[in-house]
């Protein structure tokens, strides 16, 4: 029998048609049915079209573009990755408003020229994410109406 290191051996149990049963369980179904869950927070695809200030830990600066944005965080272009769970502080125009907020860094992926950058924000205040949602409305409404 041939064996390649890629391809599970025939010999070990997997799952397949036969040996799973027809309907789910019930158990499953009461579990994922949580009523606490809150929803997913909308998401703007900005495409770089909004510039971004990253201020490091240092004091230092440095720019980027943002390439999504909710109120629970985004994703940035970079020209180089910033470190995981870094804690900076971001400045961008959102329109008329000005947001300059704490975000936490996480683990960047690499893109065509450049990085992507996920982040979250941490400790952002309901004013802050009322007047953040409120601004990525209006950012939305002014691009239908451009187009």
């Amino acid at each position: 029998m041939l064996f390649f290191r890629n391809l599970v051996p025939l010999r070990i149990n997997c799952h397949n048609s036969s040996t799973m049963s027809p309907t789910p369980e019930s158990s499953a179904l009461e579990t994922t049915g949580s009523s606490k869950e809150t929803p997913r927070p909308f998401r703007v695809k900005l495409r770089g079209s909004v510039l971004l200030l990253i201020r490091l830990p240092n004091r230092r600066e440095l720019r980027g573009k943002l390439h999504q944005l909710s109120t629970t965080g985004g994703l940035m272009h970079l020209e180089k990755p910033l470190d995981e769970k870094l804690k900076v502080e971001l400045i961008f125009h959102l329109g008329e408003t000005t947001i300059r907020e704490n975000a936490e860094m996480m683990f960047p992926m690499w893109a065509t020229q450049g990085w992507l950058q996920p982040f979250r924000f941490i400790e952002l205040s309901d004013a802050n994410k009322d007047i953040l949602e409120a601004s990525l409305v209006a950012f939305i409404q002014k691009a239908h109406e451009t187009t």
